[in-house]
């Protein structure tokens, strides 16, 4: 039956090959639920894949060969259940991630795994929640890798570099939430902004070279820049909990220098940085996002405090993506949601 669509992701190309294209309904299977989408989101990962980035890696698990259905977030009601599927029922409202993949979520309808979905609490917004699984879950993992949690945060002192975007913005308010001192990274146009979610000082990278950075804090977040990379890990006072970050290589190591020369180059890269975290006694990772239950679970409960949120800047339909994909490459400001 095809009464469905899909904006599928023709070729590798800048500014995207997009097309809208009918598509039969799909069906569940084991352990699967078919989601009638409200909303999705286009994350800046989004843009890059459609401009062809990290197909040599991402092929491997079906997940870099065009034509493609991009998305990770997702907001809608269960149509249909799966064999095996208990925690969901037909009519429920719901939110949650699917995984990178050839078939993601930006269609009007989508089976995924149960166990990536969350019941949206009451009066809760489509475009608002789209804005926020996926981004809220590679954070997690982040905080996870340099070992802060909701237990220890309070009274330490954390640098986050690219704290304006979606990943510093999130950051910034849990870490406040959390008791922790926030020292955001930003632009000139986002000091007061990143000052409004709770940031105790900003530096300003237009202002001020970061080689200037005290050596005085217990962790740090790079969602910046990998080029910083160094800097920002020499900003560890000794004894830190960790450095982790979201901009690192891997991709794009092997896109430029295929399988043999990328693979040494990015274990050298990662070598280089995680000594330079081990000299000031602090564990270092790099973030590959993954669904995770623990995450959305976090994230569902903290919805029900009220106490996340991001801008939403451009919602369209499928037919209009196009207007959303260029909002994100421009970096203009707002998340950008698509509404099937």
């Amino acid at each position: 039956m095809s009464n469905a669509q899909r904006l599928l992701c023709l070729s590798p190309a800048e500014p995207p090959a997009l097309s809208v294209e009918a598509a039969a309904v799909p069906r569940p299977g084991k352990g699967e639920v078919v989601v009638r989408v409200e909303a999705a989101s286009v994350n800046p990962i989004d843009v890059k894949r459609a401009g062809g980035y990290g197909q040599r890696l991402l092929k491997l698990k079906g997940a870099g060969k065009f034509p493609l259905v991009l998305g990770n977030d997702i907001v809608g009601i269960v149509e249909t259940v799966g064999q095996g599927v208990t925690t969901r029922r037909p009519g429920e409202r719901v939110f949650g991630l699917v995984p990178t993949g050839k078939v993601g979520a930006h269609a009007s309808h989508v089976a995924v795994d149960a166990r990536w979905l969350r019941p949206v609490g009451e009066g809760q917004d489509a475009a608002a929640l789209a804005a926020l699984p996926y981004t809220f879950t590679t954070l997690w993992q982040a905080l996870r890798k340099v070992g802060l949690d909701a237990g220890n945060a309070r009274g330490r002192e954390v640098l986050i570099h690219g704290a304006s975007g979606g990943l510093g913005r999130l950051a910034i308010q849990l870490l406040v939430r959390w008791g922790a001192t926030v020292t955001a990274i930003c632009s000139t146009a986002n000091v007061e902004t990143c000052k409004d979610l709770g940031a105790t000082s900003v530096w300003d990278r237009q202002r001020t070279s970061l080689s200037g950075l005290p050596q005085r804090y217990d962790a740090v977040l790079n969602f910046g820049a990998w080029q910083d990379e160094e800097r920002l890990i020499g900003a560890l006072k000794q004894g830190a909990l960790g450095s982790a970050t979201t901009v690192h290589p891997l991709l794009p190591n092997i896109d430029k220098l295929g399988w043999l020369r990328g693979a040494w180059q990015t274990r050298r890269d990662m070598r280089r940085a995680s000594g330079l975290a081990a000299a000031k006694g602090a564990r270092y990772g790099w973030v590959v996002f993954k669904p995770e239950e623990e995450a959305l679970d976090a994230l569902h409960r903290l919805l029900s405090e009220g106490a996340l949120a991001l801008p939403v800047g451009i919602s369209v339909p499928l037919s209009e993506a196009r207007q959303a994909f260029a909002h994100v490459a421009r970096r203009q400001p707002g998340r950008a949601i698509l509404l099937p």
